[in-house]
C-alpha cells in the first residue's frame, strides 16, 4: 500500500492577487486555477511564478500597443474601447486567457507530476502537444489584442 501526502485543497479565493503593472490588470490566482484547470496540488508559489513569467512575457509583446493606448490617454486596457462579453472588455478577457495559457503551458513544461513507468511517460510526451496547443492559443489571444492575423505566411 501506498500512501501519497497531497496538500489540502485553497479555499476559492484564499490566494492572493498578483499585482500587474496599472494598465494590464491584476490576475486572481484562483480564477486561473479555475480558468486553466490548474490543479490545487501545485502550490500557489509556483503558479505565481509560471504568472508573473507569463504577465513578463505578454508584457513584451503587447509593450508597443500599451504605449500607444496610453499616448491615446487610456489608463488601463479595460478604458479602451471594446466590445462587452459577459460583463467584461474582451481585450481584458484576452489578455487573461494569455497569460493563463502560457502559465499552463509553462507549468506542464516544468513541473510534470508523471511517474516513470511506460504509461507515465506515454502521457508526458502527449503533453508536449499540448503544451505547443496552449502556446499556440496565448499567441492567437495577443494577436486578437493588436487587431492583426493569426496567420504569417512566408513565401520561400
Amino acid at each position: 500500500m501506498t500512501f501519497v501526502a497531497r496538500p489540502p485543497a485553497a479555499p476559492q479565493g484564499a490566494e492572493p492577487t498578483l499585482t500587474n503593472d496599472g494598465f494590464f490588470p491584476d490576475i486572481d490566482l484562483a480564477q486561473v486555477r479555475d480558468m486553466g484547470r490548474i490543479p490545487t496540488t501545485l502550490t500557489g508559489s509556483r503558479l505565481r511564478a509560471a504568472l508573473i513569467g507569463a504577465v513578463l512575457s505578454v508584457g513584451i509583446d503587447l509593450a508597443d500597443f500599451k504605449q500607444a493606448a496610453i499616448a491615446n490617454g487610456f489608463a488601463s486596457l479595460s478604458d479602451m474601447p471594446a466590445p462587452q462579453l459577459d460583463g467584461h472588455s474582451v481585450q481584458t478577457l484576452r489578455y487573461l486567457r494569455a497569460v493563463t495559457l502560457l502559465a499552463k503551458a509553462e507549468l506542464i513544461e516544468r513541473h510534470r507530476d508523471y511517474d516513470t513507468t511506460t504509461a507515465g511517460s506515454a502521457q508526458a510526451d502527449d503533453l508536449v502537444q499540448s503544451i505547443g496547443d496552449l502556446r499556440r492559443d496565448a499567441m492567437h489571444a495577443i494577436r486578437d489584442i493588436l487587431g492583426v492575423t493569426r496567420t504569417v505566411v512566408d513565401l520561400i
